[in-house]
Parts: structure tokens; sequence; C-alpha cells
């Protein structure tokens, strides 16, 4: 089905960093939407496009292979689609629009919001209306959420409400808090990676499964209310 298959009473999944086979598996046997992988040298949890692309070839129709990349270059990006075989980008860095639509060519993409005091979500949506989906991260030094959740109800109602179609949230989730996230935003889907994680970049197959179990329990909470 994919990522970006709105479905109100089945919010989707993706798992993001994920850098052995082992976690692929785990990963998809759990019952996920969309895997990550992380194509940002500086993270811990980045990987090459030919790890990548072996990575991709385990997963079965139907579940998205995301892209991740920060500010990449012409060179990077094409290096990084010479090889793997991505379905959906995420733009997480400071690309404009009209750079996300060119490395994108045509195939879908998301941009990532960093989150903070004040931040302008409509302004945001209408800048990056040709997006596919919004990524709701929180905001922190540097790239990527951190692994720390921001303030939700600083979401207008209003604002969740017209884009829920579009929405990916990201930034702290994990089993605990999860299924409160879903409750009141409604996203299309959730993102995680350190909520996920034993140790910093080290994925857990136990706390995967767990995660989408919570995300099932409050898609089933939230259908019967």
């Amino acid at each position: 089905m994919g990522l970006l298959t709105y479905s109100p009473g089945r919010t989707r999944v993706k798992i993001c960093g994920l850098k052995i086979a082992a976690d692929i598996d785990s990963a998809v046997s759990a019952g996920v939407d969309a895997v990550g992988f992380v194509f940002y040298p500086p993270s811990v949890r980045a990987v090459s496009p030919n790890i990548a692309a072996q990575l991709i070839s385990r997963l079965p129709a139907g579940v998205d292979a995301v892209g991740l990349v920060v500010n990449a270059s012409d060179e990077e990006f094409a290096a990084i689609r010479a090889v793997a075989s991505i379905t959906l980008w995420q733009f997480h860095g400071d690309e404009t629009p009209e750079r996300c639509a060119q490395l994108a060519a045509g195939e879908p993409w998301m941009k990532a919001a960093r989150v903070g005091a004040g931040f302008a979500f409509d302004d945001f949506s209408l800048q990056y209306g040709d997006a596919n989906a919004f990524l709701l991260d929180a905001l922190v030094e540097g790239y990527g959420g951190g692994g720390v959740p921001f303030d939700w109800q600083g979401i207008p109602q209003t604002w969740v409400s017209e884009n829920a179609p579009r929405v990916v949230l990201s930034g702290g989730l994990n089993t605990h808090n999860v299924g409160e996230a879903i409750a009141r935003l409604h996203p299309c889907a959730v993102d995680v990676s350190s909520g996920v994680e034993s140790s910093r970049g080290v994925k857990d197959p136990a706390l995967m499964i767990q995660f989408i179990e919570a995300v099932r329990a409050a898609d089933a909470k939230t259908s019967s209310q």
C-alpha cells in the first residue's frame, strides 16, 4: 500500500535509519509500510547507495523505500538514484520547493518541517504545496529531530484537519507516546527511528514490533470512538 496511502483508521508506519538486512527483515515482519535510508554521511544511521540498494532488494512490493537526503548535490543525488530503487524522497535540509521538485524529477517526495515555537504551518504548506507529504519533526541543532518530541498542541487543529492525508508525524515518537499522537492528530503516517533503538543507531526488533502494535492499538481505539 505504501506510506502515503491515506486510510482513516489505519495509520501508516515508517521506520527510518535501517542499516542491516536483519533490521529490514524485522521491520517487514512487524508490518511496516515504509523504511527510510539515510544518505547523510554525518549521521550514525547513514548508508551508502550500494548498501541501500542491497537492503531495498529485500523489501516486498508495497513497502516504500524512502531516501532521506540533506542538501544533497546533483552528483550525490545522481549516485543514489543510479543504484537504489527509491520510491519516495525525503528532503530534510534547507531545500527550496524548486530544488525538491528538480531533484525528485516527477517522483513522489516529502519535505521535512523543523517545528519550533511559532512555526508558520500555513506558510510552510503553501510554500511546499507540490509535496506529496509534510513530515513534521522537532527543531533541534543540526538536521533531524534528534529523537526529541515537539509540542503537538502547537499544531493548529484547522491545519491538521486540512492536511491530515499528507501529514507524516515524526520527532521523538516511541511505544509510549505514539498512541496519544495518533489520537490527537490522526496523521496519515508516523515515522520512528531512535524510538525503536536499543542504543544509538542500533535497531531493536522487539521495539519495532511493540511500536507497530501500539499504532494498531491506537487505530482500533480511534475507530471505536
